[in-house]
C-alpha cells in the first residue's frame, strides 16, 4: 500500500507551480522530501549523526547535489558509464546551498551532517540548481535536527524589462541578469550571480524581488511541516562553558589584542604579535588546567581577540592593517611577463598577489559541457589555483577543491560577457595566486583582464573587482573596502562586486547575521563601486587598451565559409588533403559544419603558412564563372591540347583543347604554347558533348577575316 504523501503547492503567479511533498520516498533518513516543478524532481535527505566525534569542534556537514544521467533518459560519458566524481556545475550548486545552510545551524552543534539532493527527473525548461535550496531547507524543516530559520533560493532573471523567477535556460539566454539569492524570511544570506553591466540600484531591485519570492516559499515549507506534525528537536550535547576562564582569559587579553589591533600591521608579524599574547594567556594557567582545559582556554582567547579586533573598528575606524574603512591597498600590476606564453600579468593588492595567464586555441579547445541538465562547450573559460604557499603554509594536495571551483567560476563570469561575440579564438585563463591575504578571487578578476589584453583580445571593456566588509554590533556597523584576510573570518559579510566602468558583470555575497537591513548593502555597494573604480584606474595605467595584435609567437586566428559540398574535397580520402596541408604550412585546421556552410579556422604563428592554406582553399572553392577571363598556366602538353591550371586557384586544372588554342587549325599544340606559358582564356561552361569545363584561348583573340572563294 502506497504510504499517505503530505503535499504543498508553491503558485510562481505566471501558471508555474513547484509541489514539496514527503511520506513516500527514503523514509528512514532524518527528513526527506521530493520538490517537483514540471517534470524536474529532486529528493532532497538529511541525516545527522546522534552524537559529535570527540574533539570535533565545528559542523562537519557536507552537502552534496548529484544529477543522475538517468533523470535525461541519457547515459554517462566515456567509458565506464557510471556517474563518477562530481561536475563542476554539482559543485557550484553544492556551495550555493551549503553557504545559505551552514550558518543557520547552532554554533555547539558539531555532529557529523549530510545533506544530499538529486535530481531524479530533469525537465528542459526548468533549471534544477535553482531547486536545490529549497528542496534542502524543506528536508531538514520536517526533520529533528536543531534548525530553527527556514531559508529558500531561487534564481532571478530579467526578460524584456521583467524580472522573472527560476527562468528556463532559453529565457536566461536573453536576460541581462542571472542571479541566486538565498535567504530567510527576514534577511539576505546569500547573492551570486553574473549581470551585464547593471547599476546597483538594479541589484537591489533584483534581490529584493527575489526575497518577496522566498518568503512564499517558506510559508509553503511552514505549511509542509504543519501538515507532517513538528517533530521535537533532538537533545544533543552541549559545548563546555567555564565563565570563570572566560572572564580571566579575556581580562588578560583584551586591552592586549586591541592595542595591537589598532597600531597597524602586517599579516605575519600581526600573528606574532597576536601568538605572543596567547603563549602569556596560557602561561597563566597550570599544566594540569591546560590538559583539561586547554580547548576552553583556546576557544575564549579567539572570542576575545575577534571581539577586540572588531572594536578597534567600530571605534576608532582603523583597521589591521592601519588603513581607513574605505582604503585600498597599495596595488601594482604588470603585464607579458612570462615570455613564452601568449598573454601574462601580475596583480598585487597588498599581501595579495595573482598571476594569470591566457592561452588561445581553435574551437577544438573549448571546455566540453556534458551533464543531465546542460550540454553545450564554452569558448571562454577560467581556472583558479590556491596552493598551500600562498598562505605560507604546508598542507596536503588533494586535487581541485570546492573553493577553487567556485572562485573560478565567480572571476569566469565577471570577465566573459567582455569577450567580444566576434572573437575567433577560445580562450582559457589560469589564474595561479601566490600570496593571499583578502580577495584571490578578485585579484584574479583584475589578472585576467590584464592578461586578456596582454595577448591582443579586445575585450569590450576592462574590468575589476574588490571585496567588501562589514563590521556591527547591532547599533554600530562599518562597511569595509578591500577586506583582509581576518576581516573575513572576524566580520558579517563578504561581497565580492566586479564590473566596468560602467557597471556590474557579477557579484558573490556572504552574510553571517540576520537581519542585515537594504540600507546597509545599498551603502556597501555603493563604497564598493568607489572601490572597483579606483582599481580600474590602476588597471588602465599599468596598460590603456587592449595590445592591437597577439604576440609574434602566439597563435593567429583565421576563420572562412565555404559551402558545405567543398568540405569532403578539403579534408580529402581518409583525411589526406587537410593532414598535407597543416604538416607542410605548420598550422592547426578545424573544420565546423554549421548551417549547411563549413567554417573554417586556421591557427598559426608563420604568416606565410596561414596565406597557403588560404590559397589552398581558394583553389579548391574557386569556380569560374561563365564568359568570364582567366589568367592560366600551362602545365603539362599533350597531343589533343594543354593541361591549363588557374593562376588565381593552383591546383585548379581543365584542358584547353587544341581545337580552341587559335583560329588557324593547329597541327602541333606546341606550335602555339609551352609548358609554363601563362595567358588569358575564356570560361565557356560545360560542353554539352563531354559534359566537361570548357575553356578557349582563342575566343580572346580576334578572328581573322574570312578568305573570299575564288571563281
Amino acid at each position: 500500500m502506497i504510504p499517505k504523501v503530505s503535499k504543498e503547492i508553491i503558485d510562481l503567479g505566471d501558471g508555474r507551480s513547484i509541489s514539496i511533498e514527503t511520506g513516500k520516498l527514503a523514509k528512514q533518513a532524518d527528513g526527506s522530501v521530493v520538490v517537483q516543478m514540471g517534470n524536474a524532481m529532486l529528493l532532497a535527505t538529511v541525516v545527522s549523526a546522534r552524537k559529535a566525534s570527540p574533539g570535533v569542534d565545528f559542523l562537519p556537514l557536507t552537502v552534496d547535489y548529484r544529477e543522475k544521467f538517468a533523470a535525461a533518459g541519457r547515459f554517462p560519458g566515456g567509458f565506464f558509464k557510471r556517474e563518477a566524481r562530481p561536475t563542476d556545475g554539482e559543485v557550484l550548486t553544492m556551495r550555493l546551498v551549503d553557504r545559505v545552510l551552514r550558518p543557520l545551524f547552532p554554533d555547539d552543534y558539531h555532529a557529523e551532517t549530510q545533506v544530499m539532493i538529486q535530481l531524479m527527473s530533469h525537465d528542459e525548461n526548468v533549471m534544477p540548481d535553482a531547486l536545490a535550496g529549497l528542496a534542502a531547507s524543506a528536508a531538514l524543516a520536517i526533520s529533528d535536527l536543531p534548525f530553527s530559520t527556514l531559508i529558500s533560493e531561487v534564481r532571478v532573471a530579467r526578460v524584456d524589462g521583467k524580472f522573472v523567477i527560476n527562468p528556463s535556460r532559453a529565457q536566461l539566454e536573453v536576460s541581462d541578469i542571472d542571479m541566486m539569492i538565498g535567504a530567510s524570511t527576514d534577511s539576505i544570506a546569500m547573492v551570486e550571480g553574473e549581470m551585464k553591466e547593471i547599476s546597483e540600484l538594479e541589484m537591489v531591485e533584483a534581490i529584493k524581488f527575489a526575497h518577496e519570492a522566498i518568503k512564499v516559499q517558506i510559508v509553503a515549507q511552514e505549511r509542509l511541516v504543519a501538515q507532517v506534525g513538528k517533530k521535537e528537536t533532538r537533545t544533543y550535547e552541549l559545548e563546555k562553558e567555564d565563565q570563570a576562564i572566560y572572564a580571566k582569559v579575556k581580562a588578560a587579553a583584551y586591552d592586549k589584542i586591541y592595542a595591537i589591533a589598532k597600531v597597524g600591521s602586517g599579516k605575519h608579524e600581526r600573528s606574532a604579535a597576536f601568538d605572543a599574547v596567547k603563549e602569556e594567556v596560557k602561561a597563566l594557567f597550570t599544566a594540569e588546567e591546560l590538559a583539561e582545559n586547554g580547548d576552553l582556554v583556546g576557544k575564549y582567547f579567539y572570542k576575545t581577540n575577534k571581539e577586540a579586533v572588531r572594536n578597534v573598528i567600530l571605534d576608532l575606524g582603523l583597521r589591521l592593517d592601519g588603513r581607513k574603512t574605505t582604503e585600498i591597498r597599495p596595488i601594482w600590476a604588470e603585464v607579458d611577463y612570462l615570455p613564452s606564453v601568449h598573454g601574462s600579468s601580475i596583480f598585487t593588492r597588498g599581501e595579495t598577489q595573482a598571476l594569470a595567464t591566457a592561452t588561445l586555441g581553435t574551437s577544438r579547445e573549448a571546455n566540453q559541457i556534458d551533464s543531465p541538465s546542460e550540454q553545450g562547450e564554452e569558448k571562454f573559460y577560467l581556472h583558479y589555483n590556491f596552493p598551500p604557499f600562498s598562505t605560507g603554509e604546508a598542507k596536503p594536495l588533494r586535487g581541485t577543491s570546492r573553493r577553487e571551483v567556485g572562485h573560478g567560476n565567480l572571476a569566469q563570469r565577471a570577465l566573459k560577457n567582455m569577450i567580444p561575440a566576434d572573437c575567433p579564438y577560445t580562450i582559457r585563463i589560469v589564474s595561479e595566486v601566490l600570496e593571499s591575504n583578502g580577495s584571490s578571487s578578485m585579484a584574479t578578476v583584475c589578472a585576467g583582464t590584464l592578461a586578456l589584453m596582454d595577448a591582443g583580445i579586445q575585450m569590450i571593456k576592462p574590468v575589476s573587482g574588490i571585496a567588501m566588509g562589514l563590521i556591527t554590533d547591532g547599533d554600530r556597523f562599518a562597511v569595509l573596502s578591500d577586506i583582509l584576510g581576518d576581516e573575513d573570518h572576524l566580520g558579517d559579510m563578504d561581497f565580492k562586486v566586479t564590473g566596468t566602468a560602467d557597471g556590474i558583470t557579477a557579484c558573490q555575497m556572504d552574510i553571517k547575521i540576520e537581519g542585515l537591513k537594504y540600507n546597509i548593502m545599498e551603502e556597501a555597494l555603493a563604497q564598493a563601486r568607489e572601490g572597483r573604480l579606483h582599481i580600474l584606474g590602476k588597471i588602465t595605467d599599468t596598460l590603456a587598451a587592449p595590445k592591437a595584435d597577439v604576440k609574434a609567437y602566439a597563435p593567429k586566428i583565421i576563420t572562412r565559409t565555404i559551402p558545405g559540398n567543398y568540405i569532403g574535397a578539403l579534408i580529402g580520402p581518409g583525411g589526406k588533403v587537410i593532414q598535407e596541408l597543416q604538416k607542410a604550412t605548420g598550422t592547426t585546421i578545424v573544420i565546423n559544419e554549421v548551417d549547411e556552410q563549413g567554417v573554417i579556422e586556421i591557427l598559426g604563428t608563420d604568416p606565410a603558412g596561414i596565406e597557403a592554406v588560404l590559397a589552398k582553399i581558394q583553389s579548391i572553392t574557386f569556380k569560374p564563372q561563365m564568359g568570364e577571363a582567366y589568367e592560366v598556366k600551362v602545365i603539362k602538353m599533350l597531343d589533343f591540347g594543354a593541361v591549363v591550371e588557374y593562376t588565381a586557384a593552383p591546383g585548379n586544372e581543365v584542358l584547353l583543347h587544341v581545337s580552341e588554342l587559335a583560329w588557324e587549325r593547329t597541327e602541333n599544340v606546341s606550335d602555339v604554347v609551352n609548358m609554363g606559358d601563362v595567358f588569358q582564356v575564356k570560361y565557356l561552361g560545360l560542353d554539352p558533348k563531354t559534359r566537361k569545363e570548357k575553356v578557349s584561348r582563342k575566343a580572346l583573340l580576334q578572328r581573322p577575316p574570312r578568305e573570299e572563294k575564288k571563281e
